[in-house]
């Protein structure tokens, strides 16, 4: 399969210090995934690069196998960034007409508005006049106007109310299950867990882990199974498997750690154990978000 994104040693500087280090990684179709990092770790910067907006110091980027800043391509993605910038003096509709008429296949006005949020008294007013909210609403419909197979977005939530960013995600659902191909960062952890296919995360330039959020959590963080039962607690029942790691009582429950909560579970089930209240526990990705960026700061000091 080829690639949609394909970036080959990546490398930005800036005044003689390398905000991306000789960053490489690949992205295929239909795939959704997170960019994250500390502020600073090179995200945008490497967005920016993806997108033609920036000159890479070194190495490449090519989206469709061809230069990111090739016409072809352009007309073939969206974007919104996290600043919005809109041209003044227009009024909402007359920027969604304006960039319909860029693209050979744009999506009709009805579906943008749809899809966003956007209402027919939005689309009469200045873009002066809009909201911080309404103004995010555009920049979306302006990114999806072209009906793209590539979306970027970086940090898109910022700002948006609990309301506005449980539709947005929606919304990204939505595209995901048409196939698109969905690349953002965020500093909203859970929307990467929640969204996200894959996780690249970066840290002071430099990829530090690349794979999916679930993987991530079971190599990095504790899984557990904890359980309520009225018999003896069976601790020695679940020390003897090689897929757990501890086994201890905490406030009534039997805790058990394990690499594998499928194979507690199964074992609470072949034993036929009368047991109540269980709770799988699955790892955070804030937990493990943590310990990564520690080893790398670990890394530095050595």
């Amino acid at each position: 399969m080829e690639a949609v994104v394909h970036i080959e040693q990546l490398t930005k500087t800036f005044k003689g210090k390398k905000a991306v280090d000789d960053v490489s990684f690949s992205i295929y179709p239909g795939e959704v995934v997170a960019i994250l990092g500390p502020n600073g770790a090179g995200k945008t910067t490497t967005i920016l690069m993806m997108l033609g907006l920036l000159n890479p110091t070194e190495g490449s980027a090519q989206l469709f196998g061809q230069d990111a800043k090739a016409k072809a391509v352009h007309e073939r993605i969206g974007v919104m960034l996290q600043e919005v910038s809109l041209m003044d003096g227009l009024k909402v509709r007359e920027i969604l007409r304006l960039f319909r008429s860029y693209y050979p296949n744009p999506l009709p006005l009805e579906t943008l508005m749809d899809m966003t949020g956007l209402a027919e008294a939005d689309l009469r007013k200045r873009v002066e006049k809009l909201s911080g909210g309404q103004k995010r609403r555009v920049a979306f419909s302006l990114a999806l106007t072209g009906n793209p197979d590539l979306l970027f977005f970086d940090e898109p939530t910022v700002g948006m109310d609990i309301a506005a960013r449980k539709a947005f995600w929606e919304n990204i659902l939505a595209l995901k299950k048409q196939g698109k191909t969905i690349l953002f960062s965020t500093h909203y952890l859970q929307e990467a867990d929640d969204i996200a296919d894959r996780i690249i995360l970066f840290q002071n330039g430099r990829i530090m882990a690349d794979g999916k959020p679930d993987d991530m959590k079971k190599q990095l963080t504790k899984q557990s199974v904890s359980f309520i039962t009225k018999d003896r607690f069976p601790k020695k029942l679940f020390l003897q498997e090689p897929f757990v790691s501890d086994c201890f009582v905490q406030e009534g429950r039997l805790v058990v750690l394990t690499d594998d909560t499928d194979a507690v579970l199964a074992k609470i089930y072949s034993e036929q154990l009368e047991v109540r209240d269980v709770r799988v526990e699955k790892g955070r990705l804030e937990e493990a978000f943590e310990q990564l960026v520690n080893q790398g700061r670990e890394g530095e000091i050595g």
